[in-house]
């Protein structure tokens, strides 16, 4: 396997300033135990009531079907609408379903700190309307462009000015990266992670955590949310080689591994996809999908599809605005998200494949070996069978936890993230859908922005937190 680093060419030197800052350390002193930090979520999701009613769409004002256009939108245009897509595919096939229209680019935002010589990461405990738990460990800022620019009437997002006024020798990510393309059309959202070296007043819905308590708190169902997954996801180890600490010795030797050959085999899979196979596609009003109506108060499908859209009535104290009403996409089930590694000659490398989603900003991205949505199961191959196979025989579990999707559009949605190790001779799969890739070369790739999907990135994050 070669590398498209010599020896003669020090890439972590770009690192300046930023050294140990993706240290996992557990002999460290943080400012606050772990303990302290868990019973800080649960105190604020005592100190903070949450009220969210299921109401019918005519009760949801602003919110309204607006017949002319054919979308579910509120009355100043503003947030995002609904409207319905079709998606016409070259062997004919059609897939046609409720879509998100958001066309604005939010900050995830995460801004990091040394205190005793110990880099800690701002967090927020944040109440989303359809957290399955109310409060999970969120980003320093989680905010859209209406919440920031203040179109709701609320109040600013807390600590924005460290993200809207950032300087470039601060930065250690900023990537404009996908979100759930099953449900969004083309959404993406700013991911950054900055220091500083300035005071920061730690308010009550925020704590400084390390990388390793962070870490700790993957282990618990539905306690760290899918901005903060993203975020940490984009660390640039490939920039790191001499300046991480904590992690295997495979784990390192898979970073120092980039593979020029995969980089052009995943192009070609990408840009064939693009110019020979990809959807045409058509903004469609709600209204002409065949398989889907107004019933019992809500938006479905006829028969069976993995969500649905209802509508709540929200009331949430400790939120930029308290009370309204808005259209959530409601799960039907659990979807399970797997990724399928193999160590071989001391180097990780991942199962991808080039992933196609209705509404994903280029029209594909590389996504993790199996990522099944509730309901799907009838169409497995043979990647998902061996997966699923595996997974019911309780054999070469790396990771298995639920974790929670976007909780601002989404209700209760939680998924299976699941990290299989097998033996790479032994494990059957299509070589025209799936590859076979390092570690280091797929953290590369995420240095660039929609080449890989939230699944994968998400799954990424935490195989590079649990490879000791």
């Amino acid at each position: 396997m070669n590398s498209v680093f010599n020896n003669d060419f020090n890439i972590s030197k770009w690192i300046v300033g930023f050294e140990g800052i993706a240290d996992i350390n557990e002999n460290e002193k943080p400012l606050h135990t772990f303990e302290e930090l868990l019973n800080w979520v649960n105190q604020y999701k005592k100190n903070h009531n949450v009220l969210i009613k299921k109401i019918s769409l005519e009760e949801s004002t602003p919110w309204f079907y607006d017949k002319e256009i054919g979308q579910i939108r509120n009355t100043d245009r503003s947030f995002f609408q609904i409207s319905g897509i079709k998606a016409y595919y070259p062997d004919n096939r059609l897939i046609e379903q409720p879509i998100i229209i958001q066309n604005e680019i939010g900050y995830l935002g995460v801004v990091c700190k040394k205190f005793n010589n110990v880099w800690h990461f701002l967090m927020q405990a944040k109440i989303e309307p359809g957290n399955i738990n109310y409060v999970q460990i969120s980003p320093t800022i989680q905010a859209t462009n209406s919440n920031f620019s203040r179109k709701h009437g609320g109040k600013e997002p807390l600590y924005l000015d460290l993200f809207v006024n950032m300087n470039k020798k601060d930065i250690l990510v900023d990537q404009i990266q996908s979100e759930q393309s099953s449900r969004f059309l083309g959404k993406r959202n700013r991911n950054v992670i900055i220091k500083s070296d300035s005071e920061i007043e730690e308010l009550p819905s925020h704590r400084w955590m390390t990388l390793y308590q962070i870490r700790e708190c993957m282990k618990y169902d539905n306690l760290v949310n899918m901005d903060t997954r993203t975020v940490l996801s984009c660390i640039p180890y490939v920039f790191m080689i001499d300046n991480i600490n904590g992690y295997s010795d495979e784990f390192i030797t898979s970073i120092r591994h980039i593979n020029h050959d995969d980089i052009i085999d995943l192009y070609l899979r990408i840009n064939n996809y693009k110019m020979f196979y990809a959807p045409k596609k058509e903004i469609v009003p709600l209204s002409v999908l065949g398989q889907w109506n107004f019933a019992d108060d809500r938006f479905k499908h006829k028969e069976k599809y993995p969500f649905e859209i209802i509508f709540c009535n929200l009331n949430i104290e400790g939120r930029e605005v308290s009370r309204w009403n808005q259209p959530l996409f409601a799960a039907m089930g659990v979807a399970t998200f797997g990724l399928v590694c193999s160590l071989n000659e001391g180097c990780y490398e991942v199962l991808v494949q080039v992933k196609p989603e209705i509404g994903c900003f280029d029209s594909v991205e590389l996504g993790p070996s199996v990522q099944e949505e509730f309901g799907n199961a009838a169409i497995r191959d043979i990647v998902a069978d061996s997966f699923f196979e595996l997974l019911e025989s309780r054999a070469n579990i790396v990771f298995d936890v639920m974790l929670s999707e976007e909780g601002g559009r989404f209700y209760h949605e939680q998924n299976r993230n699941v990290i299989l190790l097998v033996e790479k001779r032994e494990f059957k799969y299509n070589p025209d859908r799936y590859v076979w890739v390092s570690l280091g070369t797929l953290n590369a790739l995420t240095q660039i922005n929609n080449c890989l999907n939230i699944q994968l990135r998400n799954l990424l994050m935490l195989l590079s937190m649990y490879t000791k």
